[in-house]
């Protein structure tokens, strides 16, 4: 706590006023926090002062509150790039980063609990800077870092704007940054350097090394092969022993072959429902989502199904959930591994499955995007519409991959280290139906229905932004997003994902 009002004091966060006529101060309170390493030991205890936001009034103290992160999808780009130049990836940390952001707006709040001095009991804080806490903090904290980094010559990503690059002949920096965790990717040690003593004449800042632990994710380089692995083991014991799941039978498959869910699986009875309101089923899917949305592109199908039911979930819901827990145990040492390719080019495979929906017959799309080796960006999702065949299927599927392609080829492109970006990204699709409608209009008849956003992907690939190519069903990786697939399938697809074990890289 003392540390904490330091920071206040040295930052001038706030100066010590009478309070003003007709104005209610906010209140705040002290937030207590054991913040721990990337093998689960706690490595400092933490006292936040927290400012009661909830008790702002728009128009009054506050106005605009939006901030962006970087994608997680961005930072797994970066890293596959940086596996396969060989870059240097280090972290950095912002103490107390909100503190740095300044106020356009008054706002007045209580003194702090515990350091109150009699002579000044009656007075209140007009805050000068944002505080944790308050609705506009994150995004007045963005806009300083902003103005700073770009002081010192970053340019910022048009599509990704908390991402930075900074060229300098052969010299490449690249800057992202996460609300206070900061990874600074490179080339040339020296510049990085530079960067790292600008930022501390900026902020406080705390140096730790070279990347090996963000946002939860595990990071496990072998740069003598140029290897790159991200893993969440920490994260998914967490997750076991929060629904007690760590001594569990270990399973084979995330959802097993043959399974369909629907709603007849809900509660019918007040007896059922009130056992499976005592089930923390929308706690599972949430956790389970964070390991899915940075590792784990193999979770996405049977995540896609399991979280339509929260609103009302049944037993046998609950039981492909554990399903997935069980899976998550004997699979939660592997790394998503970037490295081992010849040659830096992203490709796409988009596939669907056929009305998976039980109860109102939509089908299920899939597609993945693999650079250097790994998956970088990838979702699996009920369609929007009901398609009346399995080529409506897939080319609803493919049109929706092809605006993901042209978002991470606009990227890449910006990034401005993959000369292969400027030739068209390779989607693979399994159907040739699906293929023909996207190269041009044919059987008119058959496709009159369908919504004309979906032909959005025929101006893309008229464009040169994606190619549309065949694919063998057995060698098409999106596959996993779609269905339910037997075990040897499965593992040979995961594999070629870039899922592997620390043992199996090569």
């Amino acid at each position: 706590m003392r540390s904490e009002m330091d920071s206040m004091s040295e930052n001038q966060v706030w100066t010590l006023v009478e309070p003003p006529e007709g104005i209610k101060p906010i209140g705040c309170k002290w937030v207590f926090k054991k913040k721990t390493d990337m093998d689960g030991n706690v490595q400092t205890y933490k006292g936040r002062l927290v400012a009661k936001g909830f008790r702002q009034i728009h128009g009054v103290d506050y106005d605009e509150t939006f901030s962006p992160v970087a994608m997680i999808k961005s930072i797994r780009i970066l890293l596959a790039v940086a596996a396969f130049h060989d870059y240097e990836i280090w972290q950095m940390d912002v103490k107390t980063a909100f503190l740095n952001g300044k106020l356009e707006e008054d706002v007045y709040m209580t003194q702090p609990e515990g350091f109150v001095t009699p002579e000044d009991a009656r007075k209140v804080c007009k805050l000068q800077r944002s505080i944790y806490g308050l609705k506009q903090a994150s995004r007045s904290w963005n806009l300083r870092f902003n103005e700073a980094i770009q002081e010192f010559g970053f340019i910022r990503n048009e599509d990704e704007p908390c991402v930075y690059k900074k060229f300098s002949g052969s010299i490449v920096s690249f800057l992202v940054l996460y609300v206070d965790d900061i990874l600074i990717i490179g080339n040339d040690i020296p510049t990085l350097q530079s960067i790292k003593t600008w930022l501390s004449s900026c902020f406080s800042m705390k140096d730790l090394g070279e990347a090996a632990y963000i946002l939860g994710v595990k990071i496990y380089r072998d740069r003598s092969r140029r290897l790159l692995g991200l893993s969440q083991s920490t994260y998914i014991d967490k997750v076991l022993k929060r629904f007690n799941m760590e001594e569990s039978k270990r399973g084979f498959l995330p959802m097993r072959h043959g399974i369909s869910l629907s709603k007849e699986m809900c509660p019918s009875t007040p007896q059922e429902r009130e056992r499976m309101s005592q089930i923390p089923y929308a706690s599972a899917i949430g956790s389970i989502m964070y390991a899915m949305i940075c590792t784990r592109p193999d979770l996405s199908y049977a995540l896609s199904m399991t979280s339509r039911y929260q609103a009302n979930p049944g037993e046998g819901h609950w039981t492909a959930v554990k399903n997935i827990l069980k899976y998550l145990r004997r699979t939660k040492d592997v790394f998503l591994v970037y490295g081992g390719e010849e040659e830096l080019r992203i490709k796409g495979y988009t596939d669907a499955s056929f009305q998976t929906d039980k109860d109102d017959s939509r089908s299920q799309s899939g597609f993945v995007f693999c650079l250097n080796g790994g998956a970088v960006s990838w979702k699996s999702s009920k369609q929007d519409t009901v398609a009346d065949s399995t080529t409506e299927a897939e080319y609803i599927a493919a049109s929706e991959a092809a605006k993901e392609a042209v978002w991470i080829k606009k990227f890449i492109t910006e990034l401005g280290v993959i000369p292969s970006i400027s030739d068209a990204v390779d989607l693979y699709c399994d159907n040739n139906g699906a293929i023909a409608q996207a190269k041009e209009p044919r059987s008119h008849q058959r496709s009159k229905h369908i919504l004309r956003r979906f032909h959005l992907i025929r101006e893309i690939i008229d464009r040169g932004d994606v190619e549309i190519c065949k694919v063998n069903t057995d060698d098409n990786i999106a596959d996993p997003l779609t269905k339910p697939l037997a075990q040897q399938k499965h593992d040979r697809h995961t594999e070629s994902l870039g899922i592997r074990y620390v043992s199996d890289w090569s």
